[in-house]
């Protein structure tokens, strides 16, 4: 019998909860196990930005932790996952994974899973970014993880934010080995549309 796929969603208190939700709207759409942390000032975000209670958000996860519960599923390698995807990711959370700092559940997960050699995405939600903040992500990226800034494709022409939204989640969805046909491919959706 074929186990479904495990997914870990960290989601910080950087700007961009849309992607966050749209990331597990479609895990769970994808028939996709999610194992959902959300931090506090995630949280915050959260309810600023989509007028969502952390739980309202994490209805369609299939198990939820507290950033404090080190002792989560989630903070063992053994506990076998397709990867993590952290979204959007805060420039202190960033930091903390770089420099092994594990304070709270959502940078122990990236921590396990960097260690284990699974996926570890990056959506990475700030700007302008000062060198120290490029140093930590060539830190991350020489420790193994994809750094995936969500940043519109214009060729998709996109038509509203749900478009740019979904293309930069379904992108790193991809990385993590899931297809939820949110993303326009080139050279099959946007190429045919081109030659007709």
């Amino acid at each position: 019998m074929e186990k479904r796929k495990r997914v870990i969603l960290g989601v910080t208190g950087a700007s961009g909860s849309a992607y966050a939700r749209r990331a597990l709207e479609a895990l769970a759409a994808a028939g996709v196990e999610t194992h959902l942390v959300i931090s506090k000032a995630g949280e915050m975000t959260i309810r600023y930005e989509l007028g969502l209670s952390a739980r309202e958000f994490a209805e369609p996860a299939a198990a939820r932790y507290a950033v404090a519960d080190v002792g989560a599923p989630i903070s063992s390698g053994s506990f076998i996952t397709e990867g993590m995807l952290i979204a959007p990711c805060s420039v202190k959370t960033m930091s903390e994974i770089a420099t092994g700092v594990t304070g709270g559940l959502i940078s122990r997960a990236a921590d396990v899973v960097l260690k284990e050699r699974r996926r570890l995405i990056v959506m990475v939600r700030e700007t302008p970014l000062h060198l120290g903040h490029l140093r930590t992500m060539t830190q991350l990226a020489e420790m193994g993880a994809i750094i995936a800034p969500p940043l519109p494709a214009f060729y998709a022409e996109p038509q509203t934010v749900d478009d740019i939204v979904n293309h930069s989640v379904g992108r790193a969805l991809d990385l993590l080995g899931v297809d939820t046909a949110l993303a326009k491919r080139w050279g099959e959706d946007l190429e045919k549309g081109r030659r007709s």
